[in-house]
C-alpha cells in the first residue's frame, strides 16, 4: 500500500486491509494507508470479514476474548454488516464461474455487490478487475 487512496461512500473493505489497520507492526506504510481507509464513515463489510479478522487477531496478534469482542462490537457500531444469504451464496457461484475467483474471493465480491459497493479494496485479488459492471477491486498497494 503505497500513496493516498480516494474514498467513494461505498467500500467495501476486504480482511487483509483490516488486519494492516489493526496491525502496526506489519510494514509501516501499509498499515498507515489501511488506517486512512478504514477511518472513513460508512464502510462496508460482510459476516465473512468480521469472522476472518477476529481469526487472524485471535491467533496471530494473541488478542484476547475481551479485545475481540471489542473489535465485533466496533464493526457493528461504525459498518454496515452484510450477513451471507442463500441469494449471496448463489451469486457467489455464478461469479466464481464467470470471473474464475476462488470460493472465498466469490463471496466477498457477492457480499459487496449485495451491499451495493462500487469499489472492494483488497489485496488478494486482481486490482482493477471490474464484477458485473459495478464493482472495482482495488489493491490499496497499487495505488500511488
Amino acid at each position: 500500500m503505497t500513496g493516498a487512496v480516494p474514498q467513494p461512500d461505498n467500500c467495501f473493505i476486504d480482511s487483509n486491509v483490516w488486519l494492516y489497520a489493526f496491525n502496526r507492526r506489519q510494514d509501516d506504510v501499509k498499515h498507515q494507508i489501511a488506517k486512512a481507509i478504514v477511518a472513513k464513515p460508512g464502510l462496508l463489510v460482510s459476516t465473512q470479514v468480521i469472522n476472518e479478522v477476529c481469526k487472524n487477531l485471535l491467533q496471530k496478534a494473541r488478542f484476547s476474548e475481551a479485545q475481540t469482542s471489542k473489535v465485533i462490537t466496533a464493526f457493528y457500531k461504525r459498518c454496515q454488516v452484510t450477513h451471507l444469504s442463500k441469494e449471496i451464496l448463489l451469486q457467489a457461484s455464478a461469479l466464481r464461474t464467470r470471473y474464475q475467483l476462488s470460493f472465498w474471493d466469490s463471496l466477498i465480491c457477492a457480499a459487496a455487490l449485495n451491499a451495493d459497493a462500487t469499489i472492494l479494496y483488497s489485496e488478494d485479488m486482481q486490482s482493477g478487475l471490474i464484477i458485473e459492471n459495478h464493482l472495482t477491486i482495488t489493491n490499496p498497494s497499487s495505488q500511488n
